[in-house]
């Protein structure tokens, strides 16, 4: 049965929150279907994402258009149409989602990751776009051609130039910290190359959202299934928006009551609360070309630190 407060919330956040259907579709592809398989019959997406406020006209529009910016690819068979990441898409999705799921913690030791750009085998579009892609990735801008992050982890760094096949076009650098990790001079550097308090009000304003949605299903004596995919699908889509702004800087570098940490619990708590009521909506309403949605993968279940698989 249907929470008539949780209702009201989501028509309550639909309207204030207006959201391109591009964006939201993708956000339920790289959450909800990529465990699954990845790819779903047109028509059950479509009655999936109806709850979302995005009508009919309006899926066939956006999987057109995400299909042409080679997020999507199409599969038909028979008068039906399936719809699916493609390797890019997927790639895309991780880049932005690996923050949110897991979050390593590691001591952080003085590592500068820096990245020089103004190499003259870089075209103008290859510049801008790796540039693009390292400010998602968390990198600061120091000059227009050196970007820097206080990380070890060369890993996503290295996705992104092999993947815009830069790898030989720029030059990496591996730099610490000499003395102090932190001082005066590391803290402006911080300040002026990321606006921590315009993430920080982000972090805020998320959980003032969300706060209230989790308290109810708290106390909930049963759990509506739609209602658990719709939030959880509003959930991970707020909170990317935001986390894409955040840096992830380590924690020596951040304010002492920096709210990210509050938001992100928030996240997982929700998360997890709804995850095996929106597991069985997605079973209940997708269909593949094979017949039913098949289960999630292992790794879906390795989210947050751990999932239920039960």
């Amino acid at each position: 049965m249907k929470s008539r407060y949780v209702s009201q919330w989501i028509a309550t956040f639909l309207s204030e929150r207006p959201m391109r259907a591009n964006s939201l579709i993708i956000t339920v592809y790289g959450d909800s279907i990529a465990p699954h398989g990845g790819s779903v019959w047109l028509g059950s997406f479509i009655n999936l994402v109806k709850p979302l406020g995005i009508n009919d006209r309006l899926v066939r529009t956006s999987v057109f258009r995400l299909s042409k910016d080679s997020w999507l690819t199409s599969e038909h068979i028979g008068r039906r149409s399936y719809y699916g990441l493609t390797a890019t898409g997927r790639r895309r999705f991780e880049h932005a989602y690996r923050r949110i799921y897991f979050q390593p913690k590691v001591r952080w030791e003085g590592d500068w990751q820096i990245v020089l750009t103004s190499g003259g085998d870089l075209t103008p579009t290859q510049r801008d776009e790796v540039r693009k892609e390292l400010q998602w990735e968390g990198f600061g801008l120091i000059s227009p051609n050196v970007l820097a992050h206080p990380s070890a982890n060369l890993e996503p760094l290295l996705d992104i130039l092999q993947s815009n096949d830069v790898q030989d076009k720029v030059v990496v650098l591996r730099a610490k910290s000499l003395g102090a990790l932190v001082n005066k001079p590391t803290r402006e550097l911080v300040r002026d190359c990321w606006n921590l308090d315009l993430i920080a009000d982000d972090y805020k304003r998320f959980a003032d959202r969300f706060r209230p949605v989790l308290k109810a299903f708290k106390s909930a004596e049963q759990l509506d299934p739609e209602q658990c995919f719709v939030v959880r699908t509003l959930l991970m889509h707020e909170f990317r928006r935001t986390l894409l702004r955040d840096p992830q800087l380590p924690e020596q570098l951040l304010p002492h009551d920096w709210p990210g940490s509050i938001a992100r619990q928030l996240c997982h708590e929700l998360y997890v609360l709804t995850q095996k009521e929106a597991e069985s909506h997605l079973m209940s309403v997708l269909e593949t070309a094979s017949g039913r949605l098949p289960g999630a993968a292992p790794y879906f279940y390795e989210r947050f630190g751990g999932l239920s698989a039960t």
